[in-house]
């Protein structure tokens, strides 16, 4: 996906909306920005968005309720804007399936590559280094990976919705097997990018990713956690 890609900006802040507008059609995309949820769900049910950069703290329906909304019938990418500190925020954000954040205040070029990044993660075409290709149809467990369409099917056969995020995790803990990757490791492989100082965001990845591909996500035997070292994938993966 390229530069004509269209931005919702969802923001109370009218400087915020005015100046990442400029700055994105700026840089070739096409920008819509709305002050609040209703006035965006207007928006998105006119027109076709590819990317939400989404305000937290705004008036009356804050941007988790947004979010929560937007995933439950979605898989729209989500980019969400924080105040600094506000951890908690950020992690339940995470939870409920935006796929990054940027705390607040923020660089416009820092959005401007976050949102280059998202978009290539959820149209596919993210690079990886060809040793780590990972094109084609992967197995473990009795689950079935087809990387090419982003599709996961369950062992009864089940088509498995995944997020951008969630996706980007599994496909790096399929191509690293049965090795322990830590936290940074996984930022870097699965988002392109390195760790922020005390990020939690792969924690509530892998717990979401869990809850989708573990029988038990208490007691996980497909990614399990090496205390002090991250995470394994422990099954054999066999490619198509």
């Amino acid at each position: 996906m390229d530069g004509s890609a269209h931005i919702l900006v969802v923001d109370d802040d009218r400087e915020i909306r005015d100046l990442l507008s400029r700055f994105l059609v700026k840089h070739g995309y096409r920008v819509t920005t709305a002050r609040e949820g209703r006035e965006a769900r207007k928006i998105m049910a006119d027109a076709a968005i590819d990317l939400v950069v989404l305000d937290l703290m705004m008036p009356g329906e804050d941007g988790l309720a947004f979010c929560r909304e937007v995933r439950a019938g979605s898989d729209l990418p989500i980019i969400m804007l924080t105040a600094m500190g506000e951890e908690t925020d950020r992690v339940v954000g995470l939870e409920l399936g935006a796929d990054d954040y940027l705390p607040k205040p923020f660089s416009p070029r820092e959005l401007l590559a976050r949102i280059k990044a998202v978009l290539r993660r959820s149209s596919g075409t993210a690079e990886r280094p060809p040793a780590e290709s990972g094109a084609g149809v992967i197995r473990f467990a009795g689950w079935t990976l087809d990387s090419g369409s982003r599709r996961l099917t369950s062992p009864e056969g089940a088509l498995v919705t995944l997020s951008t995020g969630e996706f980007d995790l599994l496909l790096a803990f399929v191509e690293h097997p049965q090795r322990v990757l830590n936290r940074d490791q996984l930022l870097d492989l699965a988002r392109g990018r390195s760790a922020i100082p005390f990020d939690r965001s792969i924690d509530v990845q892998v717990s979401r990713l869990r809850r989708k591909i573990e029988v038990d996500a208490k007691a996980p035997q497909i990614i399990s956690t090496v205390r002090g070292g991250g995470y394994m994938f422990t099954p054999a993966v066999e490619r198509a």
